[in-house]
């Protein structure tokens, strides 16, 4: 979270979100009017937001930065769809690739791409097409919601695409539960050996495939991350 947003709970008589982001934020909530929700009910969470929101401060919650696959879009598109002219603001957080790539080292220096393997709202075949798109031009690529029991192929796929254009020793990273209190983990590997870690692949994970110039960061002889250069060495002796 940032300072931001913590003062903006501080602030709202109402908290509103998903079961699973309010839980982190217990401490916060003492003396709030707290109304959890499910995966599912985003329209109706929206929707009862801005309706409190005309009398009272609400606060809706989303994991990592609400811009990003978060509920941001959904509560400014049934603001606009109501008609109704309220006080709003969008609040940023950290995403996941952010925090993520921080315990990493530097695999996100430049450009990079963001991709949710979820089909729930997005076509698996328009995700295809977006994966061929990002990965042919060899920048880094973050893939969000890469697993889970419903959609348990749709990482494998991802891989396939992948492996098209981007060499064997292209460094994968694996980070759960990026820069939380609890649970974090990360694992480095290569494209060429990621079905070694396939079963570490959840819905909590955040996967990192390096482009055409990332490569593993080692420290002596430990791996440590991943670095993707600027293009520095282009230009400076150092």
């Amino acid at each position: 979270m940032t300072a931001r947003a913590m003062k903006a709970v501080a602030r709202a008589d109402y908290v509103i979100g998903n079961a699973s982001y309010l839980e982190p934020l217990e401490p916060l909530l003492t003396g709030k009017n707290v109304i959890r929700s499910s995966m599912g009910k985003e329209v109706e969470r929206a929707q009862q937001a801005i309706d409190l929101a005309k009398t009272h401060q609400v606060a809706i919650v989303s994991g990592g930065d609400a811009g990003v696959y978060g509920m941001a879009s959904i509560v400014l598109e049934v603001l606009e769809h109501s008609g109704i002219e309220i006080d709003v603001e969008v609040i940023p957080g950290v995403t996941a690739a952010n925090a993520g790539a921080s315990t990493l080292g530097s695999p996100l220096s430049g450009d990079f791409a963001v991709i949710s393997l979820s089909d729930l709202l997005t076509p698996l075949d328009v995700i295809e097409k977006r994966l061929d798109a990002v990965f042919s031009v060899g920048i880094p690529v973050v893939l969000y919601n890469p697993r889970s029991r419903g959609r348990p192929h749709n990482f494998a796929l991802a891989i396939e695409h992948a492996r098209k254009y981007l060499p064997p020793e292209t460094p994968l990273a694996l980070v759960k539960n990026a820069l939380r209190d609890e649970g974090e983990e990360k694992i480095v590997t290569t494209l060429k050996d990621v079905e070694q870690v396939m079963d570490a692949v959840d819905m909590h994970t955040t996967v990192f495939i390096g482009g055409m110039e990332s490569r593993l960061w080692r420290m002596g002889n430990n791996v440590k991350g991943i670095i993707t250069p600027r293009g520095y060495h282009r230009k400076y002796v150092y």
